[in-house]
């Protein structure tokens, strides 16, 4: 009597192994490599774009400074970023972990820091120059990250283009670089703490805890030491608006989106055309030429940032070449 069954051979190997297990360790390897390389694909457009906004918003920011002082400019640039920002978000701040709280509150103060001393070595130096010295702190940290030779020559390259800003003879005032240099500091501070609150937080509600804490402390300063520059001149109030937007709240929202998705040596190399973009925007949109040092000092920069990423793309296809081993 037929039962509809099939019968064959005994079967003399193995059993069929699961289908994870014929997975070569190779294939998955590549595939867990090639996970945070297609995430971190949009990088380069978003840092692109964080460069322009911030550039533009610093060009509107120094048309301001013949009504106000710099001071003015960053508590209105920080408050009306913190105000706009909150509304968008409404972050839960009685929720938030000790861990948050702290992790806020410390970048809040490194923004403060940032934006101070930003504007203040703006008043004193061209566009380009400003973005110049304000990237040697992340361009030293990806050196301080590396492990590789060739990264350290191309930080050595992008101080000495620094250096040659501030060498005897040169035109530029010492103090626009040493509020530069502090601007730097408090970058490479603001890379290192806008990756571990992107961390903490889920969504934007660690920027916009940071940006309030920020704002609390560069806010008042400025109100008690210039506010009567404002109620004299209301009209301002309309571009610090527009500062805030196009130089704090755009460039740290894509910086928080990139850093969650790249490494903190990456995202300096990144910046590595923030100086040229400056002197373009300073060029034409405040009429700002740039010498023949100055420009030696920004190409040397860009070179030496420009040299770091091609070794970051040298490491990654190494790492991608160990996975498929």
């Amino acid at each position: 009597m037929r039962t509809g069954i099939r019968s064959g051979p005994p079967r003399t190997g193995p059993p069929p192994a699961p289908a994870d297990a014929r997975t070569p360790t190779g294939t998955k390897a590549r595939a867990a490599a090639k996970a945070p390389r297609s995430l971190a694909r949009l990088a380069p457009v978003l840092v692109l774009g964080q460069m322009c906004s911030l550039q533009l918003g610093a060009a509107v920011a120094k048309s301001l400074y013949g009504r106000v002082d710099p001071l003015v400019v960053a508590g209105m640039r920080l408050g009306f970023a913190a105000v706009l920002l909150a509304l968008l978000v409404r972050p839960r701040l009685a929720s938030y972990s000790r861990a948050q709280w702290l992790g806020g509150c410390a970048l809040g103060l490194v923004f403060a820091g940032n934006n101070l001393t930003f504007f203040l070595a703006l008043d004193r130096l061209p566009l380009g120059v400003a973005a110049t010295v304000e990237l040697v702190g992340p361009l030293l940290l990806a050196v301080a990250l590396s492990r590789r030779p060739a990264h350290l020559a191309a930080g050595l390259l992008g101080l000495g283009g620094v250096l040659l800003l501030g060498a005897p003879g040169g035109e530029l005032p010492l103090a626009g670089l040493g509020f530069g240099l502090a601007a730097a500091g408090c970058r490479t501070a603001y890379v290192l703490l806008s990756k571990r609150v992107g961390r903490l937080f889920p969504d934007f509600g660690g920027l916009s805890l940071a940006l309030l804490a920020g704002a609390c402390v560069l806010v008042p300063l400025a109100a008690v030491h210039s506010g009567g520059q404002v109620r004299a001149d209301p009209g301002v109030l309309l571009p610090g608006c527009a500062v805030a937007l196009l130089s704090s709240l755009v460039p740290y929202a894509l910086d928080m989106t990139v850093l969650r998705r790249i490494d903190s040596r990456t995202f300096g190399v990144l910046l590595a055309l923030t100086p040229a973009l400056g002197a373009l925007v300073g060029l034409v949109f405040l009429g700002e030429p740039i010498g023949a040092r100055e420009g030696v000092a920004i190409a040397l920069v860009v070179v030496a940032a420009g040299w770091s990423a091609r070794g970051q793309r040298e490491e990654g296809r190494a790492e991608l070449k160990n996975a498929d081993d």
